[in-house]
């Protein structure tokens, strides 16, 4: 799966648990802070994590949160977290 792949479902599950009106996974921001501009408070973010794991198989660390402020970012480490092979371990 490449990067674009991988915001855009980052993109569509953000959208979707926060419920976005007007937005979509192609006009979503890929830079847009989600906590300082999108006010994703922790509760948000732990679902989204969540979501994000069974998606794409992978283990997210608590302690990676706070790097994981834009999609690109968040799909850059999912990319690098599938190639390295971290499984749910």
């Amino acid at each position: 799966m490449n990067l674009e792949a991988i915001q855009t479902k980052v993109a569509e599950v953000i959208i979707s648990e926060l419920k976005l009106e007007g937005v979509t996974p192609d006009t979503f921001d890929r830079e847009l802070d989600l906590i300082d501009e999108l006010g994703i408070d922790s509760m948000d973010m732990a679902t989204i994590v969540l979501i994000l794991q069974d998606e794409f198989g992978i283990s997210i660390n608590e302690d990676d949160y706070p790097g994981l402020s834009n999609i690109r970012l968040i799909a850059e480490y999912i990319r690098a977290r599938k190639e390295k092979g971290a499984g749910t371990s």
